[in-house]
């Protein structure tokens, strides 16, 4: 039986006409003149000024005109919200565009957790029909001809244009003939979807710097303006990354303390207080009982993996697992063993094989077993069946290595990544990796875990001793960030009849004798100089912050699968990869997208980052979105997927209308 749908959250959005309601034969003229208006006054090199910017209006009354769309820089957030109704979060944004998006209806929230009267579901790749796979491989096969064609007859007429291909002056070529090729022949064509400059915060919405190339994408130029568009392209997930509020005011106090950069290592001069509160604070936002800083999340991986395992021992990687681990695993000098990707079966098959035929030639036993997986897949959007690995952890008795990149934050009631979403003990895991860069908005990585495993990293891994310490600000925007989500109480409150709160279990549902995180942090393990208004200190603004975001994730792969779209990944996964298949769609879906009325900015990836026939949209929402957002992006999806003839997905469709209608029902339902 359909929910009665919630009153709808107040929008700055306001549209002239729903395309919907146009035939789809007219919304295809219309998307097919606007790109063919829009690349005549790039060649022509008209000034773009002169004709209206389709950008974000911030007025909630309704567009009389196509200027109306155009983003009136002199309004403030007053016309955000309800005057009767004030804003629970205080990180309201006072610039042109909007970093965070007012939602004061509670129907629009989830809890990010595993249900577990329901089977955990595998990772399925769900085929396309085979005129899609035909298609794609033709349009690769087209690519290519003509590609090596124009490279054949450039090295002969135009030599100087390959010189860098070729021996010359004595000196062989650096790059490979092949990845020159893809580069040249392929990326290029799309630069100008690949790498589209932003400024400003990437909040709700972003601005994109205008450009254009009058040679086919070897330069671009700049034209001096700016396009607001909806922001589903970046990895801000609970919107930590703002320019004002609370973590920017002190980010700002940790300037004016320690000034705006460090020098030196973390064993010189570059290592202070705030290091060794934040790896304090780490361990006990993980539950565990250390952790390790380091100024770069792709180090975080490659340096301190090969201090874990070496000649003798035996690494078994996910194969899909992030090239930063892969780098780590190969310096380690261990054996490698690859199992597909989230199959357990499979892994268990590779375990049984490698324990009982032993190290190659001598077959003695290994010296220790490391698995590396990623609680979520970057690319694929899957997530760990964590319960299912430490099943077999405890069966084959190997160490566990998980690198929580894109779940940390993101995931579970508390926000503890994908321990806390299949509430298991975090001891059950031997080595928790993450990154600040996602969910908490600052920049580097740790390692955290037993004490002992910490202490010999300190030492012996590249990144303690000779790699450079975090900036003081942006570890402040890390310690501010996990205090917001753990909440502060004076140590004064604390008592040791109840030193930790317990879980809400109308939340999570604890499972027989599962250990239970600490909670609030005291504030003795801040630093004196740091205060909190009362919406981060209690922990409100963040605990609301991840309940919008996991609703805003379910809805929108849930939304996507019911209109007919192939969508990989799990439905709590922040990451929503949407298959498009055809490289010469990819382009055009991501100029579509930023053509609308209302711009979509996204980002796709292709070969080689992924199989020839994969090709993907990456949407990536976030808790700066509201409810109409999304109603906005699958409205888009839908209009843009039909005249490019994407909609290739099994599953039992409904039309737009009844989406965004029911659409606290469908995100319950998954």
């Amino acid at each position: 039986m359909a929910l009665n749908p919630p009153s709808p959250s107040l929008s700055i959005f306001r549209e002239k006409k729903s395309f919907s309601q146009l035939p789809s034969m007219m919304k295809a003229v219309s998307y097919l003149s606007a790109v063919q208006q829009a690349d005549f006054r790039t060649r022509t090199h008209d000034n773009p000024h002169t004709a209206p910017t389709p950008a974000l209006s911030r007025s909630s009354s309704p567009a009389t005109s196509f200027e109306d769309f155009v983003l009136n820089e002199d309004d403030d957030n007053s016309s955000l919200v309800n005057p009767n109704t004030p804003p629970m979060s205080e990180q309201v944004s006072t610039t042109p565009h909007t970093e965070f998006g007012h939602c004061a209806n509670e129907a629009y929230r989830c809890v990010s957790k595993h249900d577990y009267t329901k089977p955990f579901l595998e990772h399925t790749i769900e085929e396309p029909p085979l005129y899609v796979h035909l298609a794609t491989y033709i349009s690769f096969i087209i690519l290519y001809t003509l590609g090596y064609l124009r490279d054949l007859f450039g090295m002969y007429f135009t030599k100087s244009h390959f010189t860098h291909l070729e021996f010359h002056d004595g000196y062989a070529p650096l790059d490979s003939k092949f990845d020159s090729f893809v580069r040249r022949r392929l990326k290029r064509r799309m630069d100008d979807c690949y790498a589209q400059p932003i400024t400003g915060v990437p909040g709700r919405t972003l601005h994109i710097l205008d450009r254009y190339s009058l040679d086919y994408n070897h330069t671009q130029i700049y034209t001096g303006g700016k396009t607001c568009a909806l922001n589903l392209s970046s990895y801000n997930y609970l919107a930590f990354s703002q320019g004002h509020g609370g973590w920017a005011d002190a980010v700002a106090e940790s300037i004016r303390q320690y000034g705006v950069s460090s020098c030196g290592t973390r064993l010189g001069s570059g290592s202070n207080d705030l290091h060794v509160f934040a790896e304090a604070l780490i361990a006990r936002f993980l539950g565990t009982e250390d952790a390790l800083v380091c100024s770069m999340g792709f180090a975080t991986n490659s340096t301190f993996i090969p201090t874990l395992a070496g000649k003798g021992s035996l690494i078994i990687s996910d194969e899909l697992n992030h090239t930063s681990m892969r780098v780590g695993i190969r310096q380690s000098g261990a054996e490698i063993r690859l199992f597909k990707h989230n199959s357990m079966s499979d892994l268990e098959s590779v375990l049984r094989e490698a324990i009982s035929q032993g190290q190659p030639k001598t077959h003695r036993a290994w010296k220790k077993i490391l698995v590396i997986v990623e609680g979520l897949y970057s690319m694929e959007g899957t997530l760990l069946n964590l319960p299912k690995i430490v099943e077999l952890k405890q069966k084959y008795k190997f160490y566990l290595y998980i690198d929580e990149a894109h779940s940390i934050g993101s995931l579970g009631s508390r926000g503890r990544g994908v321990t806390d979403y299949f509430n298991v003990p975090p001891g059950s895991i031997d080595v928790l990796m993450g990154t600040f860069s996602k969910g908490f908005g600052a920049a580097g990585g740790y390692i955290s875990g037993s004490k002992s495993l910490i202490d010999a990293l300190r030492l012996r891994s590249h990144s303690g001793p000779y790699a450079e310490a975090i900036t003081p600000s942006v570890i402040t925007q890390v310690v501010v960030s996990m205090a917001s989500i753990m909440g502060v109480v004076p140590a004064s409150q604390l008592t040791e009849s109840m030193p930790f709160p317990c879980l809400d279990s109308s939340i999570v549902a604890p499972k027989k004798g599962v250990e239970e995180l600490p909670g609030m942090v005291p504030a003795s393990m801040l630093p004196r100089w740091m205060i909190l208004c009362p919406s981060l200190a209690d922990g409100s603004e963040a605990r609301m912050r991840m309940r919008r975001l996991a609703f805003n994730c379910r809805y929108l792969h849930a939304g996507l699968k019911k209109l007919g779209f192939i969508v990989y990944g799990h439905a709590s996964s922040p990451i929503i990869p949407l298959l498009i298949f055809n490289p010469g769609k990819l382009a055009v879906f991501v100029r579509m997208m930023r053509a609308r009325p209302i711009p979509i900015a996204v980002v796709f990836v292709s070969y080689p980052g992924t199989s020839f026939l994969a090709g993907r949209v990456r949407l990536c929402p976030s808790a700066s979105h509201t409810k109409e957002d999304i109603d906005i992006v699958l409205r888009a999806c839908d209009e843009v997927g039909g005249i490019l003839d994407m909609r290739y997905g099994s599953c039992e469709r409904w039309g737009i209308d009844e989406v965004c209608e029911r659409a606290v029902e469908l995100v319950h339902s998954v």
